[in-house]
């Protein structure tokens, strides 16, 4: 029930809310996301500014008061507000839509005067769920627009901001752009580091005594896993592009930052390949111990049916209770006085001398394995 509930919740995430045949650039929100909230920092060399705010109606005043402004909102839940911060600073309209439309592949396009990168962004105490980061960069602005509010990855940048650590502050948007998506990129390191540690715990319970659950163990890190590589792999293809094509808004001196991005990157992805292998072959490291437990089962089960066929042969021959009065040749050991222990003797020394050689074989204990004739 829960992986099915799980399997829808993943089919609605990526439905769209515009019709078939739509014009490009409609703006249509979705009337189940949160409402947005909106915080702005005004940064500078010297210091800094934080508010929120509950409209747009006080950014022209701080875009006048500081060098450059970072605009975060969380949610949305409204696409009249999106329109409006689209019509301020002069974003295109397709961006817009997809900022909306929350399905989109890691991307970077420029759009005139203003950069318009989308990043997939892990989200820190909610498992493996993965939001869309949009970032608008212009000459004097940032732009970012999260899914919903409620935590992020992003509190380090801020701390650093507000301390005036760093080098945010003293730099273009551009700067500031590299060190979110630096920080949505170094929060893949813990979940890739929780799936190692799965993977070796499910390795110890394959190897060991493996429970019923351990199929449906893996096949959730591998969905994890797949999840991961669907969204880090389109950000590989993004990074190049910003660090392929000059742009005003990325000055050279961000370029060399990126690059360090795009090196985190590759690595999540090997990492990534690398534990989709693991999980591959522990799959076929625990149907193998399946198949070689049934062989041993199997091996057991016609042992001691070896055994127990000359032996009900025996018994069913001695069965047949023929009358030795009517001729010598019916059965003559019925009538004799030893007969009753000559005949468990005689099973007890088949199944034994069977035993033994079976020993003898390796197909018992720890001898030769093969069964194959000795030298």
């Amino acid at each position: 029930m829960g992986s099915h509930a799980k399997r829808r919740r993943h089919k609605a995430a990526f439905s769209r809310r515009t019709p078939p045949g739509a014009p490009p650039g409609v703006l249509v929100g979705d009337p189940s996301a949160p409402r947005p909230q909106i915080t702005v920092f005004g940064l500078s060399a010297a210091g800094h500014e934080e508010t929120e705010i509950r409209n747009t109606e006080a950014i022209p005043a701080l875009l006048q008061r500081w060098p450059f402004v970072w605009i975060n909102v969380d949610g949305l839940g409204d696409a009249g507000l999106v329109q409006e911060l689209g019509a301020m600073f002069d974003l295109h309209r397709l961006a817009l839509e997809d900022v909306l439309h929350v399905h989109q592949r890691a991307k970077a396009e420029s759009y005139a005067d203003v950069l318009f990168v989308v990043a997939p962004m892990p989200m820190p105490g909610r498992g493996w769920e993965v939001e869309q980061l949009s970032l608008f960069v212009g000459r004097n602005f940032l732009i970012t627009f999260q899914e919903r509010p409620g935590g992020d990855c992003l509190e380090q940048v801020r701390v650093r901001l507000r301390a005036g650590l760093g080098r945010a502050r003293c730099l273009a948007p551009g700067y500031l752009m590299y060190a979110l998506l630096d920080a949505a990129i170094d929060h893949y390191f813990p979940l890739l580091e929780e799936v190692g540690e799965r993977l070796d715990a499910l390795e110890g319970d394959i190897l060991g005594r493996p429970r019923r659950d351990v199929v449906q163990r893996i096949l959730d890190v591998k969905r994890d896993l797949r999840s991961v590589r669907r969204a880090v792999w389109p950000l590989r293809d993004a990074l190049n592009t910003l660090l392929r094509d000059p742009n005003p808004l990325v000055a050279d001196e961000t370029r060399v930052y990126l690059r360090d991005c795009h090196d985190h990157v590759v690595q999540i992805i090997d990492l990534l390949e690398n534990y989709r292998e693991l999980a591959g072959g522990l799959t076929d490291i625990y149907l193998s111990n399946l198949s070689n437990s049934t062989n041993e089962i199997m091996k057991v089960l016609t042992i001691i049916s070896t055994l127990f066929i000359p032996l009900t042969f025996i018994v069913g021959v001695y069965g047949m209770n023929f009358a030795t009065d009517k001729s010598p040749w019916n059965m003559p050991e019925l009538g004799w006085y030893y007969g009753y222990p000559f005949v468990l003797a005689l099973m007890a020394a088949i199944a034994l001398g069977l035993f033994g050689f079976f020993i003898r074989k390796g197909w018992i204990g720890s001898g030769k394995s093969g069964g194959g004739e000795e030298k």
